[in-house]
């Protein structure tokens, strides 16, 4: 378990106490914290593990990827969001020799959610709807938005045959203009402890449509976590996410 002292780490491991087909051979984290609360160095938990679950940073992610490559496995669950092109682009190639599971969202709920989005945003066509995601988070979320956001936007764009690319307003501020038809936008809210807050409404002149997610405890998403790397292990080098993991993608 990459991450062993944060937050989502924490949770995992009261997760995989709970499951009694798992076991934690290893926990890692900086590497200032090698020496702490029973943690090994990265090196060790590679050598000792099928799968690593990874919920750390971008840059931490981007490296324990190409780590595992390195060796030939294990295989790893990302966890972490925020990542630029050229990060996501190194992960693709680290998949091409160890499986990898990345996705912003390791909720059940939330992967549902997307493939609803998609449904919609097919059926509610740009020039009457228009589409607009939100997501909140606690104060200490360095990104935005959120991995999750992102995802659903894509969602929407995939529905309607475009590219979130060449859709998407990712903010709002001073005189910015009538809508464009088609748009994409993203509002964003950062405050407390809030665990996770998302929803897509599709707004036209006489009604809003509105589908939404609220994720109450981080153990859903640690539960989710480790339906991942119970699916992963074993499996072929490749690039995977939670579609695959839960059977919604054809063709895996």
């Amino acid at each position: 378990m990459a991450g062993a002292l944060g937050r989502m780490g924490r949770a995992i491991a009261a997760a995989a106490d709970a499951a009694p087909d798992i076991d934690v051979v290893a926990r890692f984290d900086r590497p200032d914290a090698a020496a702490a609360d029973g943690l090994v160095s990265q090196q060790a938990a590679l050598a000792a593990a099928d799968v690593i679950i990874d919920f750390t940073t971008p840059a931490a992610s981007v490296s324990l990827a190409e780590a595992c490559a390195d060796r030939g496995g294990p295989a790893l669950i990302i966890g972490s969001t925020g990542l630029d092109g050229a990060q996501l682009g190194r992960i693709d190639a680290a998949a091409a020799r160890v499986a990898i599971v990345r996705s912003g969202n390791f909720s059940l709920g939330i992967n549902v959610l997307m493939g609803l989005v998609e449904q919609a945003a097919a059926l509610l066509g740009p020039e009457a709807y228009d589409a607009e995601v939100f997501e909140a988070h606690h104060r200490r979320k360095v990104d935005a938005p959120s991995g999750t956001a992102l995802m659903l936007g894509e969602a929407a764009a995939e529905g309607r045959g475009v590219s979130l690319a060449q859709v998407a307003r990712r903010g709002r501020d001073g005189i910015t203009g009538e809508r464009p038809v088609g748009e994409i936008g993203f509002a964003v809210m950062r405050g407390g402890g809030i665990v996770g807050e998302h929803s897509v409404t599709f707004a036209a002149e006489d009604e809003l449509v509105t589908l939404s997610h609220s994720g109450r405890d981080r153990g859903l998403f640690a539960r989710g976590a480790l339906a991942a790397a119970r699916w992963v292990a074993g499996r072929p080098p490749g690039l995977y996410d939670m579609r695959d993991v839960l059977g919604f993608s054809k063709g895996r």
